[in-house]
Protein backbone atom coordinates (compact mmCIF):
# COMPACT_ATOMS: atom_id res chain seq x y z
CA UNK A 1 0.00 0.00 0.00
CA UNK A 2 1.53 3.51 -1.02
CA UNK A 3 0.89 6.66 0.40
CA UNK A 4 -1.50 7.98 -2.63
CA UNK A 5 -3.83 5.41 -1.94
CA UNK A 6 -3.49 5.90 1.91
CA UNK A 7 -4.04 9.82 1.28
CA UNK A 8 -7.29 8.73 -0.81
CA UNK A 9 -8.64 6.48 1.65
CA UNK A 10 -7.98 9.14 4.49
CA UNK A 11 -9.50 11.96 2.10
CA UNK A 12 -12.66 10.07 1.16
CA UNK A 13 -12.85 9.28 5.23
CA UNK A 14 -13.05 12.98 5.84
CA UNK A 15 -15.29 13.72 3.30
CA UNK A 16 -17.82 10.97 3.95
CA UNK A 17 -17.62 12.27 7.72
CA UNK A 18 -18.25 15.97 6.77
CA UNK A 19 -21.08 15.19 4.23
CA UNK A 20 -22.42 13.08 6.90
CA UNK A 21 -22.28 15.11 9.93
CA UNK A 22 -23.00 18.32 8.18
CA UNK A 23 -27.45 18.48 8.07
CA UNK A 24 -27.04 17.78 12.11
CA UNK A 25 -24.66 20.49 12.21
CA UNK A 26 -26.09 22.97 10.70
CA UNK A 27 -29.58 22.53 12.17
CA UNK A 28 -27.98 22.97 15.36
CA UNK A 29 -25.86 26.22 14.37
CA UNK A 30 -29.04 27.79 13.18
CA UNK A 31 -30.93 26.87 16.32
CA UNK A 32 -28.50 27.76 18.16
CA UNK A 33 -27.89 31.39 16.86
CA UNK A 34 -31.84 31.88 16.23
CA UNK A 35 -32.13 31.20 20.00
CA UNK A 36 -29.02 33.42 20.79
CA UNK A 37 -30.88 36.63 19.17
CA UNK A 38 -34.02 35.83 21.28
CA UNK A 39 -32.36 35.49 24.22
CA UNK A 40 -29.92 38.58 23.14
CA UNK A 41 -32.59 40.71 22.21
CA UNK A 42 -35.06 39.54 25.79
CA UNK A 43 -31.87 39.68 28.01
CA UNK A 44 -32.78 36.23 29.02
CA UNK A 45 -29.33 34.96 29.91
CA UNK A 46 -30.62 31.35 30.50
CA UNK A 47 -27.78 28.63 29.15
CA UNK A 48 -30.57 25.49 29.38
CA UNK A 49 -33.40 27.39 27.23
CA UNK A 50 -32.05 26.24 24.01
CA UNK A 51 -31.37 23.13 24.85
CA UNK A 52 -34.75 21.82 24.15
CA UNK A 53 -35.07 23.35 20.62
CA UNK A 54 -32.00 22.18 19.65
CA UNK A 55 -32.75 18.69 21.01
CA UNK A 56 -36.59 19.12 18.95
CA UNK A 57 -34.52 20.24 15.70
CA UNK A 58 -31.59 17.77 15.75
CA UNK A 59 -34.52 14.79 16.23
CA UNK A 60 -36.69 16.12 13.22
CA UNK A 61 -33.81 16.59 10.76
CA UNK A 62 -32.13 13.71 12.05
CA UNK A 63 -35.69 11.79 11.13
CA UNK A 64 -34.84 13.87 7.81
CA UNK A 65 -31.86 12.76 6.95
CA UNK A 66 -31.28 9.49 8.66
CA UNK A 67 -31.52 7.55 5.65
CA UNK A 68 -29.53 9.47 3.44
CA UNK A 69 -27.14 9.57 5.87
CA UNK A 70 -27.31 6.03 6.51
CA UNK A 71 -27.28 5.19 3.08
CA UNK A 72 -24.21 7.54 2.00
CA UNK A 73 -22.26 5.55 5.41
CA UNK A 74 -23.24 2.22 3.50
CA UNK A 75 -22.23 2.95 0.51
CA UNK A 76 -18.99 4.24 1.86
CA UNK A 77 -18.32 1.20 3.57
CA UNK A 78 -19.04 -0.90 0.76
CA UNK A 79 -16.59 1.09 -1.70
CA UNK A 80 -13.64 0.32 1.38
CA UNK A 81 -14.44 -3.10 0.99
CA UNK A 82 -14.33 -2.92 -2.98
CA UNK A 83 -10.75 -1.42 -1.96
CA UNK A 84 -9.53 -4.52 0.04
CA UNK A 85 -8.17 -6.88 -2.55
CA UNK A 86 -6.36 -4.10 -4.22
CA UNK A 87 -4.30 -3.19 -1.59
CA UNK A 88 -2.84 -5.98 -0.86
CA UNK A 89 -1.42 -7.11 -4.25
Amino acid sequence: MDAATVVDIGRGALWAVMMISAPLLLVALGVGLFIGVIQAATSINEMTLSFIPKLVAMGLALSLFGGWQLAMLVDYTKDIYKRIPALFS
